[in-house]
């Protein structure tokens, strides 16, 4: 392991401590029930972040500081903001949808919790994610000084790696049966815990962009 492995890992340890600590952990719940927005951002900000630079550190074999860093922070931290939100609308409308009789087992909470990460992960989940892969090419052209409009980041984006493993089996194998255990948690954990879930997702897209690149060397 290098020492940049150890520095991750030290900054992983803290966070989880803090919500393992019980003073801790109430001053985390006290501050993030009252800002929640700006609770939303930070969360994303810091741990997608990590997620992000592990999965570079897979790829490259060696720590490297992401292009535009700063940006793709802010980038996370919006994306943040966005999960706040759509977290209670997803839990609002498959409780209402089963009260009224559209969606069945009304009154089964893991039912209402499968439910809400179907219906996230099939409307908002695939256009976040969609949202984050221009930003983020966005962010690398403005740093190589190759600014991209729009209709050339459409035809420079891989799709076929955003449909078939980002929609076609991020969505549906790894968020939908992930976000349903967040559901089925306390409400001050549900974000947190999504924010610690995009560290696997980064290791995950980062295993799937090792295993294309090697295959192509072949």
């Amino acid at each position: 392991m290098k020492k940049g492995d150890f520095l991750w890992l030290a900054v992983l340890l803290i966070l989880v401590s803090i919500l393992l600590i019980p003073e801790t952990k109430e001053w985390f719940i006290l501050i993030t029930d009252k800002y929640k927005y700006p609770g939303g951002f930070v969360k994303f900000a810091i741990l997608a972040t990590m997620g992000d630079m592990l999965g570079l550190r897979i790829l490259k074999g060696e720590w490297e500081k992401p292009k535009g860093l700063l940006y793709k922070i802010l980038i996370w931290g919006l994306i943040g903001m966005m999960v706040t939100l759509a977290f209670p609308v997803c839990i609002a409308g498959s409780l209402f949808a089963q009260n009224a009789g559209l969606l069945p087992f009304d009154g089964s909470k893991i039912a209402m919790a499968f439910f809400a990460s179907v219906m996230m992960n099939l409307t908002f989940g695939p256009m976040m994610m969609t949202f984050h892969r221009f930003t983020d090419m966005y962010i690398d052209s403005l740093y190589d000084k190759n600014t991209l409009k729009l209709n050339e980041l459409i035809s420079k984006n891989d799709w076929h790696s955003l449909v078939e493993f980002t929609w076609l089996k991020a969505c549906p194998f790894f968020w939908i049966p992930a976000h349903t255990i967040v559901f089925l948690l306390p409400q001050e954990y549900r974000v947190i815990t999504s924010a610690f879930l995009s560290i696997a997702l980064g290791i995950l897209l980062a295993v799937s962009k090792k295993k294309k690149s090697n295959a192509s060397k072949k």
